[in-house]
């Protein structure tokens, strides 16, 4: 019965393998819905294989596809600060498997696909294949609806019950997932953290989209959908989420609309108030958890961070370049078991990086991440064309809500939100060509 499979298999996929070479685009986007479904494969099929390989394979793929049909992909768009500097902190973790403190070579393996290779294999290739404002529509299309159908199921998750294989989940995470009998939803994704943060990136995209110059049904179903996906949010119980609305403060601020600025600082005054003054809705289990967000000095889980944090100075005095990639979290669990890091639970991405890089690799990376945003900022705020530049907003804003969200809990490298992240960035470098007539625009075509 075997051989008749997986002779079957293997007929429905080389088509598919040739369609997705021929439209190396079509694969970028094969790529993007396969990193919303991702945990569900193995989940749901039990089979025990790495199917975060397949996300690889796929960028491979698509490599392939845009490199042997010249005319799908335009490479002098790759030609820019973007790419270079997310080169340079690929060659530096590369480098990583050098550090002195010794760290397990299978381990530097591991960790560095999620820290350095997905960007540095999607940030080129999003540079060259979106060349024209309708595939940063596409995008926009498959974001948003994938993230709607995770809320759905995170909602059924909730309300009506458990799959298989998430039942089988959570039964292994009860400690994380199931909180004085109240369950932490996850749908789709690896975990309530990422499943909550990453409702919260689209549900920042959705919202200012909401704000921009469309007709008026599309303004109405997008604040429906962030109002639906802010709720998947809550369900989640992540708390670190709450921060990736803090990129919105950078939004309104680029739309150059001040009044819309003060509304949205208003509203935010009065969403901490709410949370931090007062008591109600504490009965609710989702509130409740939300509220610690802004209490954390009553929250035992940040007193137990700011003392691995301080553990962490103190052994990361006298290594510059930190432990070595894979030391701490899972990978240094089972790749270097019984070292000081691998005792460690490094929550936030931002203090990953400090343990595996130590401190040098933490002040390139943050510098290298706040220089990227910086220009993307500055690239937003000069375009001119209005659909145009509120798209490029709900961009930038989630992405740096993104990073900011980050400090809290890993985000930033992990998929899907990971993903988004990167093709958002190549999205607003090569949207200078589409603004047309506008300086910019110019200036790009006197450059090239």
């Amino acid at each position: 019965m075997e051989f008749p499979l997986i002779l079957g298999l293997s007929a429905a996929l080389v088509p598919c393998l040739v369609l997705l070479i021929r439209n190396p685009l079509l694969a970028l986007f094969a790529t993007i819905i396969y990193t919303f479904i991702l945990p569900v494969v193995g989940r749901e099929t039990m089979v025990p294989f790495q199917f975060g390989v397949i996300t690889e394979l796929l960028l491979l793929l698509t490599w392939i596809g845009a490199l042997v049909n010249p005319k799908a992909a335009d490479w002098q768009a790759s030609a820019n600060d973007l790419v270079l500097l997310t080169t340079i902190w690929f060659v530096i973790s590369v480098l990583q498997i050098f550090n002195p403190a010794g760290a397990s070579v299978m381990g530097w393996l591991s960790e560095i696909r999620t820290t350095a290779l997905t960007m540095v294999l999607t940030v080129p290739l999003a540079c060259a294949l979106i060349r024209k404002e309708k595939h940063a529509d596409i995008f926009l299309y498959l974001t948003i609806g994938w993230a709607v159908i995770a809320a759905v199921n995170g909602i059924k998750q909730l309300y009506i019950g458990l799959f298989p294989g998430e039942e089988a989940f959570l039964m292994a995470n009860t400690k994380t997932h199931l909180i004085r009998g109240v369950l932490r939803v996850f749908s789709f994704y690896t975990d309530a953290a990422m499943f909550g943060a990453s409702m919260a990136q689209v549900a920042l995209i959705s919202w200012v989209l909401a704000l921009g110059p469309f007709t008026k049904w599309k303004r109405i179903m997008l604040f429906l959908i962030s109002a639906l996906l802010f709720y998947a949010m809550m369900i989640s119980g992540t708390r670190g989420a709450f921060f990736v609305f803090a990129g919105g403060v950078a939004g309104l601020f680029l739309t150059k609309n001040f009044r819309l600025l003060l509304i949205g600082l208003f509203g935010l005054v009065l969403l901490f108030s709410f949370l931090k003054f007062t008591n109600i809705g504490q009965g609710n289990y989702q509130v409740r958890r939300l509220r610690t967000a802004v209490n954390p000095t009553e929250d035992a889980s940040f007193l137990v961070r700011m003392n691995t944090q301080m553990m962490l100075r103190d052994y990361l005095a006298d290594k510059p370049f930190g432990g070595g990639l894979g030391t701490i979290g899972n990978n240094g669990k089972e790749h270097n078991p019984g070292t000081f890091l691998a005792g460690l639970e490094p929550d936030s991405y931002w203090v990953k990086v400090w343990a595996m890089y130590g401190i040098t690799g933490l002040v390139v990376w943050f510098c290298l991440m706040c220089y990227i945003l910086g220009k993307c900022c500055r690239i937003v705020w000069r375009t001119e064309d209005p659909k145009l530049k509120i798209k490029l907003v709900a961009l930038v804003s989630a992405t740096i809500g993104v990073f900011i969200a980050s400090y809290g809990n890993e985000v930033i490298n992990r998929t899907p939100a990971s993903i988004l992240a990167f093709i958002s960035l190549a999205i607003i470098y090569n949207s200078r060509k589409w603004d047309t007539g506008t300086k910019q625009q110019k200036e790009v075509e006197h450059a090239i």
